[in-house]
Order: C-alpha cells, then structure tokens, then sequence
C-alpha cells in the first residue's frame, strides 16, 4: 500500500460517513447499519496496512483534514442516533418491567 492508497481509503470511508449521516437523519437504521459495516472494513483495511506507509507534508495534511470530516459526520451521527438510543433502551426496560410485574401479579389475578 502506498500514499495514495491510503489516502483514498480514508477518502471512501469520508464518503460512506456521509452517507450514514444521511440514513441517520433520515432514520434508516437498516442502512445506517450497512454503512458502518462497510466503513468498519476499510477501517481494518487501514489498521492492518496503513502502519507501513509514511506520509508526509501534503499528503499528512489531507488526512488530516479527512479525519476531521469523519470526526465531524460521527458526532452528527452520535447526536442523532443517541436519544433514539435512549428512547428506545426505555422502552425496553418499560417492556421488561411490565413483564416483569405480569407474571408476578397477572398470574395471581382471578377473572
């Protein structure tokens, strides 16, 4: 793997971080999902081979600026996703009570 090699899979996973902020805005969990799969593979990709090319002058500041983009699409993503997540782990823990006080109580209930 070389500069530019590295460079454009930083620049895929940019692409891809952008699109997941437009299915998270768009609540689309099922793509978001897809998404950060095929993000999480370049990141691997990136993990495993990025360590072996140096960059330097230009080049280090294009990736750098690139992971200030993705940096700045997952915080609009976190914001979005969050309180969902939040909502929803509510709703579980609400379901799990009302199971909960069902078989404790519905059971002994009596027509």
């Amino acid at each position: 793997m070389n500069s530019e090699e590295v460079i454009s899979i930083y620049e895929k996973v940019a692409g891809i971080t952008r699109r997941m902020v437009e299915a998270a805005r768009e609540y689309d969990w099922e793509q978001l999902a897809e998404l950060e799969s095929l993000c999480a593979d370049h990141v691997a990709t990136l993990k495993q081979d990025e360590s072996t090319v140096p960059l330097t002058g230009v080049v280090r500041e294009q990736k750098v600026k690139i992971i200030q983009k993705i940096l700045a699409d997952d915080r609009e993503i976190r914001s979005i996703t969050e309180p969902w997540m939040d909502n929803l782990s509510l709703l579980i823990k609400s379901t799990g009570t009302e199971r909960k006080l069902l078989q404790a109580y519905g059971a002994n209930q009596s027509g």
